[in-house]
């Protein structure tokens, strides 16, 4: 048996895209109940795309196998060309074989560091947050190699075969990629809401700000990167992968998750960088902010400590019109994003608390010149309820830059979605409205109104939404007299009933 021999030699029946979720999800119970979610998604997705590109070598060697025989010098030439490259020992099978061993939990680090060395154009610094060896993480020794071990098992489930001439699309994997990110977000808390944007709400921002062929589209906030990658998707449906993919994450294992979401999801020439996005923005061009066509992003709401010390006197300009307080970076990063804008036909789109809409001081200062500026567009009141680890309503504000109407659309969308029991979602019906009202950019009775420039000025800048758009219902008119001649016929029943009950009782002698 060579290193690449094909581990099955009756290939399974296909599983479907929610075998393949279950089987995943039942993985976790390895780590439920003894490791938080938001750690332990780190080695669940780690270890599926392991297993994705192993089981897309060994389809590549299956090929050649057939086509060049026992000449494995060639065969191997002809694979260190293919997507990524599989190292001698770095195999998924290679790490199952070893799953008894009293180190297996070095054996995986030492396949992944392999790994990202031999593909270090495309994975390099991918595996470098995360240790299937942490005893911290996963427990002391013992009970560490039984975690890993049983992992392993679950992984070798034989639906588990990710060859793409088993499972024919890619989708298949990218899509329990998402599937378990989301579980993982439902479990991890306020946490989630630092890797996390649910999917309705990304499809809608991706609709929102309608990037087109040939357009570079960031997100300086970019989590696990479920935003962009809904971006990609909506210009792909236009026939086209002509865009280009920009992304920062603060967190390490984050920006890990990120990258290897995007390999999932076929999206191999993102440029994703690891870094604080205030502090240290990283996608320059001329020692300047990267401009951007579109821009995205779910920052995390009214963050503290989010670096007004270190940008007061900001080298790149994002904050000449005011710096936000220290304890509220709500408009440090919405500032951010203007700055990355092209100076024509450029739009961006973000999640914002409510608060954003209305406070003041130097938040107002800020908001105050951003409308001056005609800069902004509308504002579109979310379901409460709607992200993870947080119960607070938020809202989208767009962004344009370049010809728009002199005018701010206020879309009230905070009433229209499917109630759960968890988490709230927007239904296709909701997104098709906001975005068909957004378009249009016409009045709507109790759901939308486009507000001229003066109005916010009377209004001192504050965006509050009902104050633009009446929701209230007319409640029915009253027959006051109707009404009174009711209530007395109640009293009188009422009445009647207890001079009977007192008799009853009267003649039972009580």
């Amino acid at each position: 048996m060579t290193l690449f021999d094909s581990p099955l030699s009756t290939p399974p029946a296909p599983a479907d895209q929610s075998e393949i979720n279950a089987i995943l999800w039942r993985a976790c119970d390895t780590f439920r109940g003894t490791v938080d979610p938001s750690e332990y998604k780190n080695y669940l997705l780690t270890m599926l795309f392991v297993k994705y590109v192993s089981d897309t070598w060994q389809d590549h060697y299956d090929e050649l196998k057939a086509e060049y025989g026992d000449d494995e010098d060639r065969i191997r030439r002809r694979l260190e060309r293919d997507r990524f490259v599989m190292p001698p020992g770095t195999l998924f099978m290679d790490l199952y074989r070893q799953r008894t061993a009293d180190n297996i939990g070095e054996i995986i680090d030492q396949a992944l560091l392999a790994i990202e060395e031999a593909n270090k154009g495309k994975l390099n610094g991918v595996f470098r947050n995360i240790s299937f060896n942490s005893e911290s993480a996963l427990g002391q020794t013992r009970e560490r190699n039984v975690r890993l071990k049983n992992l392993l098992e679950d992984f070798h489930h034989p639906k588990l075969d990710l060859r793409p001439s088993r499972i024919g699309n890619l989708d298949i994997i990218g899509n329990a990629y998402e599937y378990l990110i989301s579980r993982f977000a439902a479990g991890a808390g306020k946490k989630a809401g630092e890797f996390y944007t649910p999917p309705e709400v990304s499809e809608l921002m991706a609709r929102i700000a309608d990037p087109q062929p040939g357009e570079r589209v960031y997100d300086p906030t970019c989590g696990s990167a479920s935003l962009l990658i809904k971006c990609a998707q909506w210009v792909q449906r236009r026939g086209s992968r002509n865009y280009a993919i920009y992304g920062q994450e603060q967190n390490g294992s984050t920006y890990a998750l990120a990258r290897m979401n995007m390999f999932l999801h076929n999206v191999d020439d993102a440029r994703i960088e690891w870094g604080d996005t205030i502090r240290n923005p990283l996608h320059l061009e001329n020692d300047r902010l990267m401009k951007f066509e579109v821009v995205v992003a779910n920052p995390p709401f009214s963050l503290d400590k989010w670096g007004a010390d270190d940008v007061s006197t900001d080298r790149y300009g994002r904050f000449h019109r005011g710096l936000p307080p220290k304890g509220k970076g709500d408009y440090a990063f919405i500032t951010h994003m203007i700055g990355s804008l092209t100076e024509t036909n450029s739009r961006m789109v973000v999640v914002v608390p409510h608060g954003v809409l209305f406070r003041g001081a130097a938040e107002g200062k800020i908001r105050q010149q951003l409308i001056e500026e005609g800069l902004l567009d509308a504002v579109i009141g979310l379901p409460t309820n709607l992200f993870f680890g947080t119960g607070i309503p938020a809202a989208l504000l767009v962004f344009r830059r370049g010809a728009k109407p002199d005018n701010v659309l206020f879309i009230d969308a905070s009433r229209d979605f499917a109630a759960g029991k968890n988490q709230n979602t927007l239904r296709e019906v909701d997104l098709v409205r906001i975005v068909d009202t957004y378009r249009a950019r016409q009045d709507v009775d109790k759901y939308a109104r486009a507000v001229p420039l003066s109005e916010l000025v009377t209004n001192d800048y504050n965006l509050n939404i009902p104050r633009y758009v009446d929701t209230s219902e007319v409640g029915a008119e009253i027959d006051v007299a109707a009404l009174q001649l009711e209530i007395d016929d109640l009293e009188a029943q009422w009445q009647e009933a207890r001079t009977r009950m007192q008799k009853h009782l009267q003649e039972l002698g009580l």
